[in-house]
């Protein structure tokens, strides 16, 4: 029972598409793999619609399996609660992509960018729709730029 556990365990974290932390990286990526790039900005412990957007469309199975094939995942977290604070570095990389794409300090706020960082499409806020609307709106957006 325990290999069973454990073998589903890795299943879903090497099956779902990761979350990267630096803009720079996804880039690289999205270059490499011809995909787009998915940049969240949330507040993880403090931001309700930020958390319920996380719960209800950015780790749904639907978005997820899209995600693995066509989009590079960034989080750009801004915690409040001092458990949670982040290292200097990374809080560093986090106001580097806040000033380029979240001057106004929206959360959530969620951009679609091309590999070379062109915002394609921003939605403020949580969306409000279910994960299968949310996957048609970034399919048509990447259609229309390729």
């Amino acid at each position: 029972m325990e290999r069973i556990l454990f073998y589903s365990v890795l299943w879903f974290f090497t099956a779902s598409p990761g979350w990267h932390y630096s803009l720079d990286e996804a880039k690289t990526i999205a270059h490499q793999e011809h995909r787009h790039i998915l940049l969240n900005f949330s507040g993880s412990d403090w931001c309700g619609p930020c958390i319920m957007l996380r719960k209800e469309i950015l780790d749904d199975s639907i978005f997820l399996k899209m995600a693995d094939t066509a989009l590079v995942l960034v989080n750009a977290d801004f915690p409040r609660k001092k458990k949670d604070q982040l290292s200097p570095s990374q809080q560093k990389i986090n106001n580097s992509m806040a000033d380029q794409y979240n001057e106004e300090g929206q959360f959530p706020r969620t951009l679609l960018l091309n590999a070379d960082g062109k915002v394609l499409k921003t939605w403020d806020g949580n969306p409000g729709v279910k994960p299968e609307v949310f996957v048609s709106e970034v399919e048509q957006v990447i259609a229309a730029d390729n």
